[in-house]
């Protein structure tokens, strides 16, 4: 059954406009300031934005990139959050049916984009969306896929896994390997996933991770002490074990059957 031209384009308007507060939440939640309080300002000249200002990506394009009272730019990423947002809930639209499943699917897209810039920009992936996604997947688990039990071993496995790797890396070299963020991070994913997926999730991010840490020693960056940003890796990751991972993991288990 083919997916509904009118739910697409709601969902792509919603992703838009959920997108707007996505960028507020990527600006704001770092550095601890509300996501609501105060309303939507400039953040160089701190004046308040009406509402003209902050529609999503045409805004953007009529003031030119700047702010209509300063004149101070206006980052290139606000419509591109915005855009990736109302394509990837388009997406689970066109992968997902009209069930409460899509749209735990979809806001676990929104807090992984979120968390992907968040932790580019400031290395912090914010416990309102890490512990407070855990305790959701686990609310929405007990109704719709992939289950409460898999969640539990999910949180239980994703988060042991991480906090365990760390701490060897920690031991063995003395500095600190894996961020508590990375370790709730995994284990939200696995809550919303389950522990299959959580499992391929690890096993995508680390192949990047590593190939991104190839990248450094060839370009003779000490790879070894570089910080990078797990979270950044472990949320597409995620992402694509959410859209297309279940057929990955039945295609390898059927060697198993």
């Amino acid at each position: 059954m083919s997916p509904d031209l009118g739910l697409l384009v709601v969902l792509g308007v919603l992703g838009l406009l959920v997108g707007s507060f996505l960028n507020v939440c990527i600006y704001r939640l770092p550095r601890d300031r509300s996501v609501v309080f105060p309303a939507s300002h400039c953040p160089s000249c701190e004046h308040p934005l009406r509402w003209y200002h902050n529609v999503p990506v045409i805004s953007w394009l009529l003031l030119g990139g700047r702010c209509a009272f300063c004149r101070a730019p206006i980052a290139w990423r606000y419509p591109a959050v915005e855009l990736l947002n109302a394509g990837l809930w388009v997406l689970h639209g066109l992968l997902f049916p009209l069930e409460p499943l899509l749209f735990v699917r979809i806001a676990f897209a929104s807090a992984l984009l979120v968390l992907f810039f968040t932790d580019l920009d400031c290395r912090i992936l914010p416990n309102e969306l890490t512990v407070g996604g855990t305790v959701a997947g686990l609310v929405a688990a007990a109704f719709v896929p992939p289950g409460l039990r898999s969640a539990v071993i999910g949180v239980l496995l994703g988060g042991g896994v991480l906090w365990a790797t760390g701490a060897a890396y920690e031991r063995l070299r003395g500095v600190e390997g894996m961020g508590m963020g990375d370790v709730k991070m995994l284990a939200m994913i696995g809550a919303v996933l389950g522990w299959p997926l959580m499992l391929l999730t690890l096993v995508w991010s680390s192949i990047a991770g590593g190939l991104l840490g190839a990248v450094l020693l060839a370009f003779k960056a000490d790879a070894r002490t570089t910080a990078l940003p797990f979270g950044s890796f472990l949320a597409p990751a995620a992402l694509a074990a959410s859209l297309v991972g279940q057929p990955v993991v039945d295609w390898y288990l059927g060697f198993y059957r």
